[in-house]
């Protein structure tokens, strides 16, 4: 389906069915050509996050308005799945793909594969969480610092997920994805039952590091690096009000603005419950991350919800994905359809 609306707006939606009972956790990427590559999750196996899933993907040459037919971009070699994919152009001129492979609550890992072709062909997978343990890495999460560095962003569980031990951390590369550190921080924070979880980088202009993080506390947490991401400072809550559900934060391309998307609950009424990740909202800084203004809706129904989106810069526009999963009467169930929105990034300050 593919609905055209003004400001050069459009949206396509990739439906789930009986077989394919779940789509989401994607990324976007232009290649070499101009064509878009979207990958995305596909699971077959059920819709938890521990069912059989696959990294697909298809090809956009009309940018992003109309998609090809899917293909299989990474097989599931994990015990459980493959998923949460990563798209990142490198300044060697290859391309990253990074994403998890998930064998049971006790072992699950990222690792980096690069191509030198469009994706025509990919390299040998290298492990970029190389400790012990549960490692949750979102989607579109893989940065390349001005430096050269690989950025990936983790929540580790060192002792797998059935003992609730866990803290935001990243690992790092200096040597294009060869070889993998993780830094020396291991950030938590008191009062919080879920713990700091699925955090996501972006480079500041000083060349320091903000992080952003999933916590249970009814806001976004934040963390900085001044030294490329090997030590963080103790973490905070920022002004931006949150259920459990992960933010993503970008630099705006056209502006040098930072964007952040997220469900915003900061006018969230008596009678629905906080923890529903809806409505899906951005917000613009001006000041690298001080204070947020030019708050607007991007997703408003109420009765779905939205989350774990990525985001593009193409040009002037900017290409969202992320799941929308229906409300049910029996509860919250994950049984997601993929979405990708192209936006002018005008829009996002209100033209």
């Amino acid at each position: 389906m593919c609905t055209m609306g003004r400001s050069r707006t459009n949206e396509v939606i990739f439906p789930i069915s009986d077989s394919n009972p779940r789509n989401g956790e994607g990324d976007i990427a232009q290649l070499k050509d101009g064509r878009l590559l979207l990958a995305y999750t596909e699971f077959y196996g059920g819709s938890g996050d521990a069912s059989a899933a696959r990294i697909s993907c298809r090809t956009s040459e009309d940018g992003g308005s109309s998609w090809g037919p899917p293909f299989v971009l990474q097989p599931n070699v994990g015990r459980q799945n493959v998923m949460s994919v990563s798209l990142e152009p490198l300044k060697s001129g290859e391309l990253g793909l990074l994403y998890l492979v998930k064998n049971g609550p006790d072992d699950c890992k990222a690792y980096l594969r690069k191509s030198r072709d469009d994706g025509a062909s990919w390299s040998d997978p290298v492990c970029a969480t190389p400790e012990k343990g549960y490692h949750v890495v979102n989607n579109d999460r893989l940065v390349q610092l001005a430096s050269g560095r690989l950025i990936v962003p983790s929540c580790s569980f060192p002792e797998g997920i059935r003992v609730w031990r866990n803290w935001a951390t990243v690992f790092y590369s200096d040597d294009g994805g060869q070889t993998w550190r993780r830094s020396v921080s291991t950030l938590s924070v008191e009062g919080s039952k879920s713990g700091m979880q699925e955090p996501g980088v972006v480079e500041l202009k000083d060349g320091s590091l903000l992080m952003f993080i999933r916590c249970d506390l009814g806001y976004i947490y934040q963390s900085k690096s001044f030294d490329g991401g090997v030590t963080w400072s103790d973490p905070g809550p920022t002004a931006l009000r949150a259920p459990v559900s992960p933010s993503t934060l970008k630099r705006i391309s056209s502006t040098g603005d930072l964007l952040v998307i997220w469900n915003n609950r900061d006018k969230a009424p008596e009678s629905e419950p906080f923890s529903r990740r809806t409505p899906l909202a951005s917000a613009i800084s001006q000041d690298e991350g001080a204070s947020w203004g030019h708050f607007r809706e991007i997703e408003s129904d109420r009765n779905r919800t939205y989350c774990y989106t990525s985001v593009t810069f193409v040009g002037e526009r900017a290409l969202l994905t992320y799941y929308v999963s229906e409300r049910l009467p029996q509860g919250e169930r994950v049984l997601a359809s993929l979405k990708v929105k192209v936006l002018d990034q005008s829009w996002f300050y209100g033209s």
